[in-house]
């Protein structure tokens, strides 16, 4: 089974800020047990990463299923669900939009 997209958005804020949100279906396989990949990025104007979810497997120390800071310090999240991550990773997105433009 070849990947489907199974979620896309992208937008940007007044500021020049960014948000790209991508998840694919995938075939269920041990980098992927839930049949899903997906990338969720929010940047600046200049598209220096000022959030990223994902759950590449190349952090498995931190969690399948991690966020990028713009500190640097990966932290695992708490996967539930599709939806419920669209809604964390916007939620955060927002947040953060907010700090910035106070």
């Amino acid at each position: 089974m070849p990947a489907k997209v199974a979620y896309r958005d992208e937008g940007e804020k007044t500021d020049g800020s960014r948000y790209e949100m991508l998840a694919w279906k995938v075939p269920v396989s041990e980098d992927f047990p839930q049949g899903l990949k997906y990338s969720f990025q929010y940047m600046d104007a200049d598209g220096a990463t000022l959030l990223r979810y994902d759950n590449s497997p190349y952090h498995l120390d931190v969690g399948r299923h991690h966020r990028h800071p713009p500190e640097g310090d990966i932290t695992n999240i708490e996967f539930t669900g599709l939806s419920e991550l669209i809604d964390d990773f916007q939620n955060e997105v927002n947040e953060i939009y907010e700090q910035r433009t106070d």
